[in-house]
Order: C-alpha cells, then sequence, then structure tokens
C-alpha cells in the first residue's frame, strides 16, 4: 500500500478533510454529545466539549504518520461546520486491508451523506493508495448503517456472533467489504 494520509476530498455534496481543534464544538455539539447517534458505537457519550477538545487533538497529533486516516465530514454549501467523522479503524499492511468507522449527526441521517462519504473514502483507498478490501462492520440491531455500506458496493459477508462490544454490551457483527476486483468491476 501507498499510504498518503489524509488528503481533502471532494464529492458533490461533501468535502472531507482533517479536523482542526477548533472542531470540537462542532463534534460535541453535532454528534458526540448525543446519545442516540452514539448507542452502537464503542466510544462513550462526551460529557463536555473538552473530551471532543483531546480526542480531536489526539488526531491531529497523529496526521504527521501517513497510516493514519481519520476525516472530518463537512457539506460544501453550508455553514453547519463538522457534521460528522469517517476513518479507518484498523488496517492489516500484508492484505492491503482497512477497515471503516464513520458516525454522523442525527441532523443528517437518511439524507445520503454518510453513503458518499464512505463511497469517497473506498474510492481512495482503492485506487490511490492501493488496498485490495476495504471493510466495515456494525451491530445487526443498526441495520441502517448496513444499508450504507451495501449501498456504496459493499457486500455482506456474515455476522459473527458475539464478536464486538458498543455502548450495548456484547454483540453480534455484521460484516461487508469490497475488494479491488470488485470496484474495478
Amino acid at each position: 500500500m501507498n499510504h498518503l494520509g489524509v488528503k481533502t476530498l471532494e464529492t458533490e455534496q461533501l468535502i472531507l478533510r482533517r479536523f482542526k481543534i477548533g472542531d470540537a464544538q462542532d463534534m460535541y455539539q453535532n454528534w458526540a454529545n448525543d446519545s442516540e447517534v452514539n448507542k452502537f458505537l464503542s466510544w462513550p457519550v462526551h460529557q463536555s466539549v473538552d473530551v471532543s477538545k483531546a480526542v480531536i487533538a489526539d488526531w491531529i497529533k497523529h496526521y504527521s504518520e501517513p497510516d493514519n486516516y481519520q476525516w472530518a465530514i463537512t457539506l460544501k454549501l453550508s455553514d453547519q461546520g463538522v457534521i460528522g467523522s469517517i476513518g479507518v479503524l484498523h488496517k492489516k499492511d500484508d492484505i492491503k486491508m482497512v477497515q471503516i468507522g464513520y458516525c454522523i449527526g442525527r441532523k443528517w441521517w437518511h439524507q445520503g451523506i454518510t453513503s458518499e462519504a464512505l463511497r469517497a473514502l473506498i474510492d481512495f483507498f482503492i485506487s490511490e493508495v492501493g488496498v485490495n478490501r476495504v471493510e466495515a462492520m456494525h451491530d445487526p440491531n443498526n441495520p441502517n448503517s448496513g444499508k450504507v455500506m451495501l449501498k456504496c458496493g459493499m457486500k455482506y459477508e456474515g455476522t459473527m456472533r458475539q464478536a464486538h462490544w458498543n455502548n450495548q454490551g456484547i454483540r453480534d457483527s455484521a460484516w461487508y467489504a469490497i475488494l479491488a476486483s470488485d470496484y474495478f468491476k
């Protein structure tokens, strides 16, 4: 893989970019303090903007590493600030694989925004970084996340029983992936 770090990516509606420390208020207000958004995630609801600031500061610290990937999701034609995040949760260079995770504020659910962001990352990783496999998973009790993956050409590969922990406890995990060979068909 040819790691490139977080490059700004543009789509029809979105700009995916590096986080800035000034994004902490947006992060806290738009999704990190919302228990409904965080229900199926593995990190706790942020109790203050200072928690969001610390998380972003850590992401910023790692931007100098070319194999570190964490994007802020913003709308091109809006002044609503950062509305979500998307990035690599895990990677395996030996098999050219990245696992993507994402989260978006409830106000922007069911608008195709997360699918558009995920599609941009799939394209970036396969076309530019040389990834062979992009994978993602979700709690089966959060089927809308799986719909995002399917919209992006990912294929359902199976459900692992009690293989993941999130804010609901020990949970099953439904896995999806797209291979470079699928992408270039």
